[in-house]
């Protein structure tokens, strides 16, 4: 699709990562100085305070992708980064120039947690 503006086909890349699985409750591909350049929340769970939160997040996965960098020369490349925090599942996903940041419900098994990473990867490669 050739014709898509990058703003449509990130867009599109939210769409498909929130449609990965019934647990996800927000997709969003951020700059790298953390800002939300597409981002969906599910389920209509877009209060002032959860934006307020996701939007944090955010910013702390690029502090986190900046030091993660620091230390790529002596640990090796870190490509993915998953936690738990406040009864949610955080994941982020580096890609060139971006970083992928999605919340999903912490119940998922860490073999889904890692098939949905690998889908994530493969959708994200050519960002």
């Amino acid at each position: 699709m050739m014709n898509q503006t990058k703003d449509e086909q990130l867009l599109k890349v939210v769409e498909k990562i929130l449609a990965l699985n019934t647990a996800m409750r927000f997709a969003s591909i951020l700059d790298l100085k953390g800002n939300i350049i597409e981002g969906i929340m599910k389920n209509r769970k877009t209060s002032l305070e959860s934006q307020k939160h996701q939007e944090k997040f955010c910013k702390d996965a690029a502090k986190a992708r900046k030091m993660r960098e620091a230390y790529d020369k002596k640990l090796g490349k870190v490509r993915y980064v998953h936690t738990e925090r406040e009864n949610v599942t955080q994941i982020t996903v580096y890609v060139k120039k971006y970083t992928i940041f999605i919340t999903l419900e912490p119940e998922l098994s860490v073999n889904k947690k890692l098939q949905i990473i690998t889908k994530i990867k493969n959708m994200t490669a050519e960002l």
